[in-house]
């Protein structure tokens, strides 16, 4: 029988080198350096299971017209249950979090949920970055660390108005399906069979 163990480069006798499943890829991403056409170069890191300290720090750079457009509607403040399920990190749900130089607190957040081969994401951005390439380029790094753990389709319910939204998975997606489903438009996208 042949295990799969997180530990790439450990090799057992007659099974050869041993490689991390999909799921473990996730957890692995790194932190790196993104610089988007017009905003600040950018330090992009995962977010660490249960930081809800700075889910909540994005959530209140957030004014009233973003959190309606990313919640589907008004939300003066997020639950601890809310919170501690955005902080949710794990096999299935990866964050990666967006700080731009000098300023201390995070700019942006995007996080995918993987269910299977596929992946719905979403994604905030500080209001006074808005508008600057930072949803583009942190939406895009979500999309390069779903296709490098074997995710083939990515999905995102966005509200019918939130043109922006749309804007952005369609530069980081390229060509999307788009379905209207009452107030919301539920937007797919194949990934790339080879990333």
């Amino acid at each position: 029988m042949n295990e799969v163990r997180d530990q790439p480069s450990r090799s057992l006798p007659r099974t050869g080198k041993i490689r991390p499943s999909p799921f473990v890829l996730l957890l692995r991403m790194h932190t790196r350096i993104v610089k988007p056409k017009r905003g600040p170069e950018l330090l992009v890191r995962p977010l660490r299971h249960g930081d809800t300290a700075t889910v909540a720090a994005v959530f209140a750079r957030l004014g009233e017209a973003s959190r309606l457009a990313r919640f589907n509607g008004l939300k003066h403040r997020l639950g601890e249950q809310e919170l501690r399920w955005l902080a949710t990190v794990g096999p299935n749900h990866h964050v990666l979090v967006a700080y731009a130089y000098a300023d201390p607190e995070p700019v942006a957040i995007a996080r995918l949920v993987r269910s299977g081969a596929t992946a719905e994401v979403a994604f905030e951005v500080a209001d006074s970055y808005q508008g600057r390439g930072i949803g583009s380029a942190l939406t895009q790094e979500l999309v390069s660390d779903a296709c490098a753990a074997g995710i083939v389709e990515v999905t995102a319910l966005v509200r019918s108005d939130n043109l922006r939204a749309l804007a952005i998975l369609q530069r980081a997606l390229g060509q999307v399906e788009v379905r209207l489903e009452g107030a919301e438009m539920l937007v797919r996208a194949p990934l790339p069979a080879v990333c």
